[in-house]
């Protein structure tokens, strides 16, 4: 269970943006996500392959979205219904205080003479003729009807104590793996959201830029059937606004794709456009971890299954120990189906000990101990991959804050390299061509601007989701 769980948590990725020639293309880097198979890739292929229907649009914020995601995400369930499989069977180990009761009733025949004679004893029906030797040793067919209502207590089961105790501990490890599945799936809801806000940033910028270049190409339209320019102006400016207008509709499909990945998530049915808050326009700095925390949920799970076998191991040590139990049974005995004539009871207390049990026991005790030690060695693997993935995002993130202000800066040198050629290009001085790779140059600068926006939130993101407690 935990080395899934931990295996589950261990990869990220986030997409990233190429350019060619003012085309924006969004890929996503492949992860082991909580989703389990690829869900980003999913919906990219249902997306090309299945027709919507005209989408909804809906209003939502990061806080509802966490809130429904939590709540109702398949993932968090499944997790929870593990945590509810593991306390009835804490539950079940409540049979080593409480006391058992079984009512029966038998009937029976026989002809042999020990049974014959037995019941008859049983039935409190002997007579002097019983005693003659023919009818002891060639009886007639007997019946007897018993109705049997017998208890056990037990009274001194140590090794059932510690079984209960590790199966308590269980518990606690499930409640902590689900805790960590909410912690994962609160993480990847905030990536999701971010995605689609980058989305939202990039339809604008692509719009921009086809009015831009919309603008360019008419100008071009213009002076060429004036005879100042020649008609490959034209048809580049004509190539560009082409792209640029598909630019937009990737845009456009890329804000279904986002919000169909968060519907997803919130295990709604999928087709709604999510209208969202603004996007980030400066880089988060407050309240970064600056180390993995030891009370992990993760950590905890696996540190609450060691101490479940050490339970585990303690009661298997324990069954050496003599038990000690208590028992009775009250019955009544006739020769008729519906008579109760006569009543018994039995009652007495049982010391049982198990000397040798073929090497069983001692065979289970090393087999729960290498179990033990081998969950050990996963927990401080999983530790020591921990601290390495949040050293990398870290770094990462710091990274990301130089980025923003370099691409900040690249975009304030591309407006103002465009603002100057397009003063040129409309005095005649400079060709149409570099005019477009300016405006290419701009949207690019513009893109990446915000895409060090994003990945700047989303280790952000990470790195709470590496360190929370």
């Amino acid at each position: 269970m935990v080395k899934s769980a931990s295996s589950q948590f261990r990869k990220f990725y986030y997409p990233h943006f190429s350019f060619f020639a003012s085309i924006q293309t969004i890929t996503q880097r492949a992860g082991n996500t909580a989703l389990k198979g690829g869900l980003w890739m999913a919906i990219l292929l249902s997306a090309a392959f299945v027709v919507p229907a005209q989408p909804n649009e809906k209003a939502l914020q990061l806080e509802e979205a966490i809130l429904l995601a939590t709540a109702q995400n398949k993932d968090i369930a499944l997790a929870e219904l593990d945590e509810k499989v593991a306390r009835f069977r804490y539950r079940q180990t409540s049979a080593a205080f409480l006391p058992q009761a079984n009512l029966s009733y038998t009937a029976m025949i026989s002809n042999n003479p020990l049974h014959a004679f037995g019941m008859k004893l049983q039935q409190r029906n002997i007579s002097p003729s019983d005693f003659d030797p023919q009818l002891l040793n060639h009886p007639s067919a007997t019946s007897d009807f018993t109705a049997t209502l017998s208890v056990q207590q037990p009274i001194i089961n140590i090794d059932h104590l510690y079984q209960r105790k590790g199966a308590f501990q269980q518990t606690i490890s499930y409640q902590f793996k689900t805790r960590r599945s909410k912690e994962y799936i609160t993480f990847l809801v905030q990536q999701a959201y971010l995605q689609l806000q980058l989305a939202y940033e990039t339809e604008v910028v692509m719009e921009e830029a086809r009015q831009m270049v919309k603008s360019i190409h008419q100008f071009t339209r213009n002076r060429f059937q004036e005879g100042l320019l020649q008609k490959s102006d034209v048809l580049n400016a004509e190539v560009q606004l082409k792209q640029a207008e598909t630019g937009v509709s990737e845009a456009k499909d890329n804000i279904h794709n986002a919000s169909d990945l968060l519907s997803v998530l919130m295990n709604r049915p999928t087709g709604t456009i999510y209208t969202i808050s603004p996007f980030p326009t400066a880089p988060f700095i407050e309240n970064i971890p600056d180390r993995v925390s030891g009370e992990r949920s993760d950590f905890k799970a696996m540190e609450a299954a060691i101490l479940s076998y050490n339970l585990m191991i303690k009661s298997s040590k324990m069954s050496f120990i003599p038990r000690l139990n208590a028992f009775g049974s009250y019955q009544y005995n006739d020769h008729s189906l519906a008579g109760f004539s006569a009543n018994a009871y039995l009652a007495g207390l049982q010391l049982s000990w198990d000397l040798f049990k073929g090497n069983q026991t001692k065979n289970k005790i090393l087999s729960q101990t290498a179990s033990r030690d081998k969950l050990n060695e996963e927990l401080a693997k999983l530790k020591e991959e921990a601290a390495l993935e949040f050293n990398k995002i870290q770094r990462r993130f710091s990274q990301s804050r130089y980025r923003i202000g370099q691409q900040e800066t690249a975009v304030d040198l591309a407006t103002e390299a465009l603002r100057i050629l397009q003063n040129r290009y409309d005095q005649g001085l400079v060709n149409t061509t570099d005019v477009l790779m300016a405006q290419t140059q701009l949207s690019r600068q513009k893109l990446m601007y915000r895409q060090a926006i994003f990945e700047n939130r989303v280790t952000s993101a990470y790195l709470q989701f590496l360190a929370i407690q």
